[in-house]
C-alpha cells in the first residue's frame, strides 16, 4: 500500500510541474535572445537569469561600484515587468572574477536591498563570458 500511496504523489507531482505555465519576462529595449530568457515567470516566481554590469549599448562602467549597481539594475528591470521589484527577491546569486572585489560588491548590494535581506551565495569564478567582473542572478516571488 504505501508503494502505490508513493507512486499516486509522484505522478500527481510530475503532472503539476509539467501543467506550470512559463511566461517569458524580457525588460523593455532588450533584444531577444534565442538562447535564453531574461527572466522566466513560473508560479508567481520570478527567475531571473544571470546580469552583468553592461548599461543598454552594452559598456561596462568605469567603477566596479558602477559595475554593481547596473547588474542590479538590469536585474531590477526584468523584475519590473513582471509586475515585481527588488522588495520581492528571495535569493540570490553573486558571481565575482575576484574575491578581493567582495567588499565593494557587498557595499552596493547592502545599499539596494532592504531587509530582510534577500539569501545569497557568492562564488568567485575565473572568468565570466564578456569583460565583465560580475553576474548576479536572482529569483523573486509575490
Amino acid at each position: 500500500m504505501l508503494h502505490s500511496s508513493i507512486l499516486v504523489v509522484l505522478a500527481l507531482s510530475a503532472g503539476l510541474a509539467q501543467g506550470a505555465d512559463k511566461k517569458v519576462i524580457q525588460p523593455k529595449g532588450a533584444a531577444p535572445n534565442a538562447g535564453w530568457s531574461h527572466g522566466l515567470l513560473v508560479d508567481g516566481t520570478l527567475y531571473v537569469s544571470g546580469m552583468g554590469g553592461e548599461d543598454a549599448a552594452g559598456k561596462i562602467p568605469a567603477t566596479f561600484e558602477a559595475e554593481v549597481k547596473q547588474a542590479l539594475d538590469n536585474i531590477s528591470a526584468v523584475l519590473k515587468e513582471g509586475g515585481m521589484t527588488l522588495s520581492n527577491v528571495v535569493s540570490v546569486q553573486v558571481y565575482l572574477t575576484d574575491g578581493a572585489l567582495f567588499d565593494r560588491m557587498n557595499t552596493v548590494y547592502k545599499a539596494t536591498f532592504g531587509v530582510p535581506k534577500p539569501t545569497r551565495t557568492t562564488v568567485v569564478v575565473a572568468k565570466l563570458v564578456g569583460p565583465g567582473h560580475i553576474e548576479i542572478t536572482a529569483t523573486a516571488r509575490k
